[in-house]
């Protein structure tokens, strides 16, 4: 049985934690006497459950993994598995338990919290316990590691990882910037790991077959020189079916990574730019710097110039900005065309600034995680929630991939807002359902049939379709009941898209016949 257990529960089964694997990569960097083992659980699993496969290991020691996603049920295993092995030595780390950490019931109920980055810290904590002298703290901070003694996890992932799961790396930690709805703004300044060390195991990743390589860096194009050289090795080790995805800063893309970034394949790049808020005004109160000209002039280079799939962010709620102004940026950002724009709820991370916006502006947090605005000044809980349910439907309908052909009908070509127009359709969706959640597809796409048919009064056969198009372009060989008496079948064999192993959201777009925005 090992002395020590690291765990986490993940948002989803298709993530892997990157944080334990340097952990368990810096417990014996050469692993001569394993005496550690890794268990990775995912947030459909109950909390009895999870204690049951823990306790079966029979550890000393439990490293736990704690997140903003996770908080609630981790707080519920820690309490499960005090009260059956009051014994078991939990330590906790993670960015939720590394503020604010004598606020929480996880924190109290756990022999030893982590505060920082723990590779170093960790193993020389878990050495102390095994050696029967654990230290009297309970919180323990740890300040940030030199890269260069840091013991590299990639050659943790397992073949199941590599064939089944998105494989992180980061060959930086850290961020310039100070924006204050974000955790980053607290790690500065910006690390680096040795990269020719770092490009080693990338290679060698690569060489045993991985396919969904996501870099975690905050700021991946921040260094040109840098970022340069790794792109120039993505490229060179390309191979079909291989995807990279790159967090970029959305104003930086200076010519040499432009012209680099252009040479990537049909399918094999994702660039994620967070442009957060159009708003001169709010982005100041916050701290955020970002050019917005420049931000879209490079966004409407990617769509027009290279083969990359765009992801872009917007965060609703943040401190002055009211809908109007988040309609205005929203509408703004459409039109530069990305094939994403995640609507996020601004959330008051622990030890995040934006906390000290809350009595000036009004802004009410939920207590529950993820701690989402639920109110302020220019914003009520009313149109807040009304935002929630755009983020989720636009999500569904605008990001998915399943309606980009249909999608552009709500507004047309008059003029109108974008984001009024789907406000709308999202205001009546929820008259008629109830509901935001556990829609199939297939009555969702009756449900847009019967908005642009009956209350947009838009031609039944140019919607069906549009909509045909669109469910067609996932390969699906069938028609939506609501279109049989509509659709064109001659569409049926040529509209099956070939077998591709990118994600699907991202084929839906790529393969898209008509506009996108």
């Amino acid at each position: 049985m090992p002395d020590i257990v690291l765990a986490t529960l993940n948002a989803k089964f298709i993530h892997t934690s990157l944080g334990l694997r340097y952990l368990l990569a810096n417990l014996d960097p050469h692993q001569t006497k394993p005496n550690a083992v890794l268990l990775e659980f995912d947030l459909q699993q109950r909390p009895l459950d999870i204690a049951e496969q823990l306790l079966a290991r029979q550890p000393r020691i439990l490293g736990l993994g704690v997140y903003v996603w996770n908080a609630a049920p981790t707080t519920e295993l820690v309490a499960l598995l005090k009260v059956l092995r009051p014994d078991l030595h939990i330590v906790l780390g993670g960015p939720e338990v590394s503020y604010e950490t004598q606020e929480q019931e996880i924190a109290r109920l756990a022999d030893h919290v982590i505060a920082g980055e723990a590779d170093l810290e960790f193993p020389a904590l878990c050495a102390q316990i095994l050696a029967g002298q654990p230290p009297p703290q309970k919180i323990i901070t740890a300040p940030p590691p030199d890269l260069s003694r840091v013991a590299l996890p990639y050659r943790l992932y397992t073949d199941p990882d590599i064939r089944q799961r998105t494989v992180y790396v980061e060959a930086s930690r850290g961020c310039p910037f100070t924006c204050e709805f974000c955790l980053s703004s607290l790690d500065i300044p910006v690390r680096r790991f040795p990269l020719d060390r770092f490009l080693d195991h990338l290679g060698q990743l690569l060489d045993r077959g991985t396919r969904h390589l996501k870099f975690v860096d905050r700021t991946f194009n921040l260094d040109l020189a840098v970022s340069r050289r790794i792109l120039e090795f993505c490229l060179a080790q390309y191979r079909p079916g291989v995807f990279y995805h790159f967090e970029m800063i959305p104003d930086r893309l200076p010519t040499p990574l432009r012209d680099l970034l252009t040479r990537f394949p049909a399918g094999a790049l994702q660039l994620e730019l967070g442009i957060q808020t159009f708003n001169p005004q709010v982005a100041d109160r916050i701290r955020r710097r970002q050019d917005n000209r420049q931000a879209e002039a490079n966004l409407r280079f990617l769509r027009e110039q290279t083969h990359a799939h765009i992801h872009t962010d917007l965060i609703a709620g943040l401190p002055g900005e009211s809908l109007e102004s988040f309609a205005t940026g929203f509408d703004r950002l459409l039109r530069a065309r990305p094939q994403e724009i995640q609507v996020g709820i601004l959330k008051r991370l622990r030890g995040a600034p934006i906390a000290r916006h809350s009595a000036q502006w009004g802004m009410i947090y939920s207590p529950l995680p993820p701690y989402e605005i639920l109110a302020h000044r220019q914003l009520d809980f009313t149109n807040l929630q009304r935002l929630r349910r755009f983020a989720r439907f636009w999500d569904l309908i605008g990001n998915s991939g399943n309606f980009v052909e249909t999608t552009p009908l709500l507004w047309g070509d008059d003029g109108a807002s974008p984001f009024d127009a789907f406000m709308a359709l999202c205001d009546w969706l929820f008259q008629q359902t109830g509901q935001q959640h556990a829609i199939a597809l297939a009555r969702l796409c009756e449900l847009v049939f019967q908005y642009l048919t009956t209350v947009l009064n838009r031609p039944a056969t140019l919607v069906a379709d549009r909509i045909e198009r669109d469910w067609r372009r996932a390969g699906r060989r069938d028609v939506p009941p609501c279109l049989r008496s509509h659709a064109a079948s001659a569409s049926a064999a040529s509209a099956v898209p070939p077998a591709d192993p990118v994600g699907r959201r991202q084929r839906r777009h790529r393969t898209a016949c008509g506009p996108q925005a």
